[in-house]
């Protein structure tokens, strides 16, 4: 194995972990030694992912907390660092974006949700674990974004609105805790999680024919690459970036 993807010793954090995007990074940091927290509003799920992290041969704690309360979150980073003694690497993962019928029919507490998830609360973790990665000396933050933030987002504006606040908060970040922690985003794409279910697929993959240069939706395991490198001392002159994973579609 590569040394610099040797996270053997290592805590990571990943919120919305026990699905799609989260899930398979989890287990591509457990597949490189790293022990893994997994954070969800569901703990069944939580559960479920940890018994695959921990049959890699590490060790994973599953959590429940809504990303969105500060409170469960201060609750949730003070519990890892005390079953795990560190947190070394930050995935903020965790994600929403609720249809509604038109924009006038957006509710305040919709958009609150969806603020809340995909950007307060990153906001908090990145601050409160970014905070103790300084005091330790050494930390990776990793955010995940949706070309929704740079791209028109019909049918998902507050989440586009909430991403392109979570690409900002990583340039912030990158600055106000330099030079021992990093921080950077990873700018997805449409990938084809337990989420596309739901999508009209004939008329994806004709829309993905005509506008994205690999003609497809991405594979979750497919992320998991900028992740550890990310997190990675590959990455040791790497901060503030965004990095897109989305096959051209931006």
């Amino acid at each position: 194995m590569d040394k610099y993807y040797d996270f053997a010793g290592k805590t990571v954090l990943i919120t919305g972990g026990s699905r799609g995007l989260g899930h398979s990074m989890a287990l591509g940091f457990a597949q490189h030694g790293a022990n893994v927290a997994i954070v969800s509003r569901k703990l069944e799920s939580c559960v479920e992912t940890a018994r695959e992290v921990e049959a890699l041969g590490v060790k994973a704690l599953p959590y429940a907390a809504h990303v969105g309360k500060w409170d469960e979150l201060d609750d949730m980073v003070a519990r890892v660092i005390e079953h795990f003694g560190r947190i070394d690497v930050l995935v903020n993962n965790a994600g929403m974006s609720p249809l509604y019928p038109s924009l006038d029919q957006i509710s305040e507490e919709l958009f609150d949700k969806v603020i809340g998830v995909n950007l307060k609360g990153p906001f908090r973790l990145s601050a409160v674990v970014g905070k103790h990665m300084k005091e330790s000396g050494s930390g990776a933050i990793i955010n995940i974004s949706s070309t929704a933030s740079v791209s028109a987002s019909p049918n998902a504006e507050p989440y586009g609105a909430a991403k392109a606040g979570l690409n900002a908060i990583t340039r912030s970040f990158a600055y106000s805790l330099s030079p021992e922690v990093r921080v950077n985003c990873i700018m997805a794409g449409p990938f084809l999680t337990d989420i596309s279910k739901a999508w009209d697929m004939d008329a994806f993959n004709e829309r993905a024919r005509r506008t994205i240069p690999m003609q497809r939706g991405g594979e979750p395991s497919e992320i998991v690459g900028a992740a550890l490198y990310l997190a990675s001392e590959h990455a040791s002159f790497t901060t503030g970036a965004i990095l897109a994973v989305d096959g051209g579609a931006h």
